[in-house]
């Protein structure tokens, strides 16, 4: 399986190590408008041009609403969207995952959540029980979601906050 990241920047870059150490990916290459990187292939509006039943791509976007959109494109066009999840995250085996969404080493996605495409997990972040995120939410480094939330389309919890149990309600 190739993965094709759109976005060279720091999110590409970081979540290509984090495919990496997965081990299920045989090569990970970019598509970037602008950068000159070596793993760069084509710019982001040749997309289409890489489709192949072999090909996994993610949109490496920091824009919620922007990665969202992306994922829908690639979707819309019958490309595999990435789930990339790094080994040394927990996220419980009942947890549900989509595709679309990265999970960044030291994360914890504890039991009977639930994660839309698009979502960021970032380093450190906790996601506690019987949460729901909607499309495109990110959870920055060492951010706490507590039990039972239901967090908006497209929203961003920052390091260090804390979002208290059921302060968004399900």
């Amino acid at each position: 399986m190739k993965l094709i990241i759109l976005g060279a920047g720091g999110h590409g870059k970081v979540v290509a190590d984090i495919a990496s150490q997965t081990g299920k990916y045989s090569d990970i290459f970019f598509l970037d408008d602008n950068s000159k990187d070596e793993k760069v292939i084509g710019k982001c509006s040749e997309y289409l041009s890489f489709k192949d039943s072999n090909v996994e791509m993610y949109p490496a976007f920091g824009n919620n609403l922007g990665r969202i959109e992306w994922e829908d494109k690639i979707e819309k066009a019958g490309i595999k969207l990435a789930k990339i999840i790094h080994p040394l995250a927990y996220v419980s085996p009942t947890a549900e995952i989509s595709a679309g969404c990265v999970i960044m080493p030291y994360a914890i996605v504890n039991t009977n959540t639930k994660l839309k495409k698009a979502c960021i997990i970032n380093i450190g972040a906790i996601l506690d029980h019987d949460c729901t995120l909607e499309e495109g939410c990110h959870l920055a480094p060492g951010a706490i979601v507590k039990g039972e939330n239901h967090l908006p389309k497209g929203m961003k919890v920052d390091s260090g906050e804390v979002i208290a149990l059921q302060q968004y309600k399900i």
